[in-house]
C-alpha cells in the first residue's frame, strides 16, 4: 500500500482515511437504525484487511462515542493504526489548559498515549485566541501526547497565521481538513491549496463524494430517494440533479473503463491531485470494501483533465 506522510515530517498514513462521524451520531447519522456496534466493528476490521489503517473522528461525534468505539476496536488489534480527532474551541474554553483537559479526555476515550493528529474543528475560537491555542498544541507536541498538529475549515490566510505561531515553536502544521470534491472545488480558487502546497500543509478532504452525489445513485429518473438532510439541500432537487449529469456520466465512463464505480473514480480523482487524502465516511464493512477499491489504481492525467474541466463550475 502506497503511503503519504503528513505534513513535512508528520505520521505516515494510507492515502485514503476512514471518517466515523457516523459512529454514534443519532441526529445526522441516525445512528441505531440500521446499523451498531457490530456493523462497526466489521467496518473497522474491513478496513485493516483492506490495507487502509488512517481513521478520523472528533470528540463532537456522537457526543463521544465515536472515540469510544474506535478506542475499543483498537485494543482488539496489534495492527498500527493511525487516529486523528479535533479539538473543539467552545466558548467556555478560552485558555491552554482546557485544550490540554479536552486532549485528555479524547485520549482517555480512544485508550491512547498518542494521538497520530490533532486538529482544530473550525477556525473561530470565541476567547480563545489562536496564539494560545496554537501554542497550547505545540505544548502538547512536545509532551508527545500528539505526533502531528492539524486544523479544520482554515481559510488561506488562516493556515499561514497557524503555520507561522507554531513554526516559532519549532512545530510544522501539518494538515489542514477541508470540504473538496469533484463538486465542491471553491478551497482551489480561495487558494487553500496552493497555500497549502506551500506550506507543506497535507489537505484532508472531506465530503469527498458530496453527500452520496458523486456515486451515481441520484438521478433525476432514479429510484432512490434522498432522506434526512438530502431531503432539502438544492443539490439533489431536479435542477441540481440535472447540473451534475455530466460529471457523473464522466465518472460512469472511466468506471466501465476501470471496472470500478463512479465513487471510487471520484476518490480516485481527488488522491490524484497530489498531497489530497479523502475522508470516505462508513456505516458498513461493504462501504469500506467499495472505498478501498479507489486504491491501487491511477487515472490518466488526460482523464484527470476532462474531470476537471467537467467540474469547473463547482470551482
Amino acid at each position: 500500500m502506497e503511503t503519504i506522510t503528513l505534513g513535512q515530517n508528520g505520521p505516515t498514513v494510507t492515502p485514503l482515511c476512514i471518517g466515523t462521524w457516523a459512529w454514534g451520531d443519532k441526529f445526522f447519522w441516525n445512528y441505531g437504525n440500521g446499523y451498531g456496534p457490530e456493523q462497526l466493528q466489521e467496518a473497522f476490521t474491513a478496513a485493516l484487511e483492506a490495507g487502509v489503517t488512517f481513521f478520523d473522528t472528533a470528540e463532537v461525534y456522537g457526543m463521544g462515542k465515536s472515540e469510544k468505539f474506535l478506542g475499543q476496536f483498537l485494543q482488539q488489534t496489534q495492527q498500527s493504526v493511525q487516529i486523528a480527532t479535533k479539538f473543539g474551541p467552545l466558548p467556555w474554553r478560552f485558555t491552554a489548559q482546557s485544550v490540554s483537559d479536552a486532549l485528555t479526555e479524547s485520549l482517555k476515550r480512544l485508550q491512547l498515549q498518542q494521538i497520530a493528529l490533532y486538529q482544530v474543528h473550525w477556525p473561530f475560537a470565541f476567547f480563545l485566541s489562536q496564539k494560545t491555542l496554537m501554542n497550547a498544541l505545540a505544548d502538547e507536541v512536545k509532551r508527545g501526547r500528539i505526533a502531528a498538529v492539524g486544523v479544520s475549515n482554515y481559510s488561506a490566510e488562516q493556515m499561514r497565521d497557524a503555520h507561522q505561531i507554531l513554526a516559532v515553536r519549532g512545530v510544522p502544521l501539518a494538515v489542514n481538513q477541508v470540504r473538496y470534491s469533484l463538486l465542491s472545488r471553491e478551497v482551489e480558487t480561495q487558494g487553500i491549496i496552493t497555500t497549502a502546497r506551500d506550506l507543506g500543509v497535507t489537505i484532508l478532504a472531506y465530503s469527498p463524494l458530496a453527500q452520496g452525489l458523486l456515486t451515481g445513485k441520484y438521478s433525476i429518473d432514479g429510484a432512490e430517494i434522498p432522506t434526512g438532510a438530502r431531503k432539502i439541500d438544492s443539490r439533489f432537487k431536479k435542477e441540481g440533479l440535472q447540473k451534475i449529469a455530466p460529471v457523473i456520466s464522466l465518472l460512469r465512463n472511466f468506471g466501465e473503463k476501470y471496472d470500478r464505480t463512479p465513487a471510487q473514480v471520484a476518490l480516485n480523482w481527488l488522491i490524484a491531485q497530489g498531497n489530497v487524502i479523502p475522508i470516505a465516511g462508513v456505516k458498513t464493512a461493504e462501504q469500506v470494501r467499495q472505498n478501498a477499491r479507489a486504491l491501487g489504481w491511477r487515472l490518466s492525467d488526460d482523464e484527470i483533465a476532462e474531470l476537471e474541466q467537467v467540474s469547473r463550475p463547482w470551482l
